[in-house]
């Protein structure tokens, strides 16, 4: 009997100990051992950020680093360039399915909005007037005209009123991009 009271007190005690570690609350199970690691102090990325002397969290990268999968484009957004990238660059990407596809979904996700499903110009942002100007028609007989190198440094540069895309879009991806334009969109 002796030796039952004194298990039974043993598992009483076993219990309420990993009890004591728990809390009301599911979302927080107890105690933590390292709390500074568990809850740290992040700054949102465009918050002040007091460690910092200028007081920015978001952090210019070190001059002259560059990152990994970079490709420098040796054309500036100038008209001479601009001609120059027409007459010197060629899309060396093959007509196939697989580009094609994915030249549509980059122009869908990048393009669409201002020059349109058909590609005339005629985007969301213009036809809601939320845009004043109306962007290019990537299918009236002028842009069927341009050469893809053309096409290739207005994505990457901006032109006009466009802002340059190069920093979002991958120089593949341009490419297959411009393949679309000319093989889907023109043609119709």
């Amino acid at each position: 009997m002796k030796k039952f009271r004194h298990g039974i007190a043993i598992a009483a005690i076993t219990l309420l100990l990993s009890l004591s570690g728990c809390d009301r609350d599911n979302n927080h199970p107890g105690y933590d051992y390292f709390p500074d690691m568990a809850y740290s102090q992040t700054f949102e990325t465009n918050s002040v950020n007091p460690n910092f002397i200028d007081g920015k969290t978001m952090r210019e990268p070190v001059k002259g680093t560059i990152s990994r999968d970079f490709m420098a484009y040796p054309y500036q957004k100038t008209d001479e360039d601009r001609l120059l990238a027409g007459k010197t660059l060629k899309n060396p990407l093959e007509i196939d399915p697989k580009n094609l596809d994915r030249g549509k979904k980059v122009y869908q996700s990048y393009c669409i909005q201002c020059h349109g499903d058909l590609g005339d110009g005629k985007g969301f942002l213009f036809t809601s007037g939320k845009y004043p100007f109306p962007p290019a028609s990537l299918v009236n007989d002028k842009m069927k005209a341009a050469p893809d190198g053309d096409i290739y440094h207005v994505i990457t540069v901006g032109f006009g009123i466009m802002g340059a895309h190069g920093s979002q879009i991958r120089p593949e991806d341009r490419w297959k991009t411009i393949l679309y334009i000319r093989k889907e969109l023109q043609k119709k």
